[in-house]
């Protein structure tokens, strides 16, 4: 019964975001007195805490254990199987002809048994030059008691999400590759069910993504080195809408860049260091007053590019608010004969925007064609992330 309520809870907080959106937490923040005669926000509000909220935000969770052992680098990491989510044009340097990975996340496992993220994605080289890749994202919020106005149960539902992704990518040079991604999203976790007056529904969404990715061995230095940079933007698309009576939400639009410096000491030894940048191209909330009227920001009501390009430039307190809008990850990989690796990296979220802090590690082991992963997560800052003392199990198989 325990466990009952409190998925019940969560899925209620979840829903709650969804209907009632960034604008309503807002007005929460909202207050007229002696040091706000005007009835703007806080001043708290006015020095950028404002997170930027989206629909369907598992789209940005790390799905492999890989990355998530690493600070969720992946912009320029060594070419595998998940590369489909961090950077498709990856995939067209991959030395297998084909590829499949597995990946099960737990979620909120200290509150509940059956929420967790599943992905798996693959690869098939069509020849030296390109490869084809896809991947499904698997969202499951478990069992929900749905109750009416009056307390009588209408039934017992999963609440789900998930995105089928295809992408083709290809080298544009022996240095150089490109790769452009499809997707398609459908996130059902109202079940129909009624919020207020207002009939919900599932959302269905499109989307696609855009990459490049260039790497090179270093000459003349003590070590076989090389580098790579990545740059990947991801899930822009059509508005994602739960009910005709709100206000559609934006994907989680991304800017990724990244790079890697690998080091091969000999013929057992190699390491490697990864950095990314991450910033959603996504409108920052602007400040409202009592009346509704913009004091400072921008309108956020506008189309899906409109939407990217004014996220550069449209933060209440200009460029310092904007800086703070970039998440930094960063992660090592050491390998030791092909077979031993072992990782760890580094998230870092401004706290006026979430305030996301974590370390991460993990390793893996290769025999043969298998390849296991693990990675576990630790929060910096407070005890709620959802992923704290869990861990993470990818399990992929390459072939020739």
């Amino acid at each position: 019964m325990e466990r009952t309520k409190e998925r019940q809870i969560i899925y209620c907080l979840i829903f709650a975001l969804l209907i009632f959106g960034v604008k309503t937490i807002e007005a929460q923040n909202t207050s007229k007195g002696i040091d706000n005669p005007s009835g703007v926000l806080s001043q708290k509000i006015e020095e950028g805490a404002r997170v930027i909220s989206t629909g369907v935000p598992v789209l940005l969770i790390s799905p492999d254990s890989r990355a998530g052992a690493m600070g969720d680098v992946g912009a320029a990491t060594t070419p595998d199987a998940n590369s489909i989510h961090w950077n498709a044009a990856k995939l067209a340097f991959l030395e297998k002809s084909s590829g499949i990975s597995f990946t099960y996340t737990p979620w909120l496992r200290n509150l509940v048994g059956d929420i967790g993220l599943s992905y798996l994605s693959g690869f098939y080289k069509i020849n030296e030059r390109s490869a084809f890749g896809g991947s499904l994202t698997y969202f499951s919020l478990g069992g929900i008691d749905f109750y009416d106005a009056n307390g009588e149960s209408k039934g017992n539902f999963e609440p789900n999400e998930f995105a089928i992704d295809l992408a083709y990518s290809m080298k544009l040079s022996e240095k150089l590759s490109a790769s452009v991604t499809g997707r398609y999203i459908r996130s059902d976790l109202t079940q129909g069910q009624n919020a207020g007056t207002s009939t919900t529904y599932a959302a269905n969404a499109y989307g696609a993504d855009l990459g490049l990715y260039f790497q090179d061995e270093i000459k003349n230095s003590e070590y076989n080195s090389s580098y790579a940079i990545g740059f990947q933007i991801s899930n822009l698309g059509s508005k994602i809408s739960y009910s005709d009576a709100i206000e559609k939400e934006f994907q989680p639009a991304n800017l990724r860049l990244g790079g890697r410096y690998t080091m091969d000491f000999n013929e057992f030894n190699t390491l490697s260091f990864m950095l990314d940048f991450n910033k959603l191209l996504v409108p920052t909330p602007a400040i409202y007053d009592t009346l509704d009227q913009i004091v400072s920001g921008m309108d956020n009501n506008v189309g899906v590019v409109q939407g990217a390009i004014q996220s550069f430039y449209d933060a209440p307190n200009g460029f310092k608010e904007e800086m703070q809008e970039i998440n930094i990850s960063f992660g090592a990989e050491w390998t030791y004969n092909k077979f031993l690796v072992l990782r760890g990296g580094y998230f870092n979220e401004s706290d006026k925007k979430g305030g996301r802090k974590y370390i991460t590690f993990g390793g893996g082991f290769k025999y043969n064609v298998m390849q296991l992963d693990i990675s576990y997560l630790v929060p910096v800052v407070g005890n709620n992330h959802p992923l704290k003392n869990t861990l993470r199990l990818s399990l992929s198989f390459d072939f020739q």
